[in-house]
C-alpha cells in the first residue's frame, strides 16, 4: 500500500512540472536571441536570423511564417512549432 502511494505521489509530481513546463511557450515577436537559443536545434546563429527576419519584416503573424527564415524548413518548423507563440497586438 505505500509502495503504490509513493508511487502515485511520484507520478503526480512528474505530471505536475512537465505541464507546467509544457505553458511556457516562447513568442517570436518578443523573444530575444537567448530565449530563442533555449530551443531545441537553434543555436546563435539561427536565433540571430529569425531576430533579424522580425526586424527586416516586422513581427510574425504566425509560427508558419517562421520558414521564410533561412535556415528553417518544415522539418525544424514542425520541431519547434510546439515551444513558440505569436503574440497579436
Amino acid at each position: 500500500m505505500l509502495r503504490k502511494s509513493i508511487f502515485a505521489l511520484v507520478l503526480s509530481f512528474f505530471l505536475s512540472t512537465s505541464f507546467a513546463f509544457a505553458v511556457d511557450k516562447i513568442d517570436l515577436n518578443t523573444a530575444t536571441s537567448e530565449e530563442l537559443q533555449m530551443l531545441s536545434g537553434v543555436g546563435p546563429a539561427t536565433a540571430d536570423a529569425i531576430i533579424q527576419y522580425r526586424d527586416a519584416h516586422g513581427e510574425f503573424k504566425t509560427v508558419e511564417e517562421l520558414t521564410n527564415v533561412k535556415g528553417i524548413g518544415d522539418k525544424k518548423l514542425q520541431q519547434l512549432s510546439e515551444e513558440l507563440i505569436v503574440s497579436k497586438k
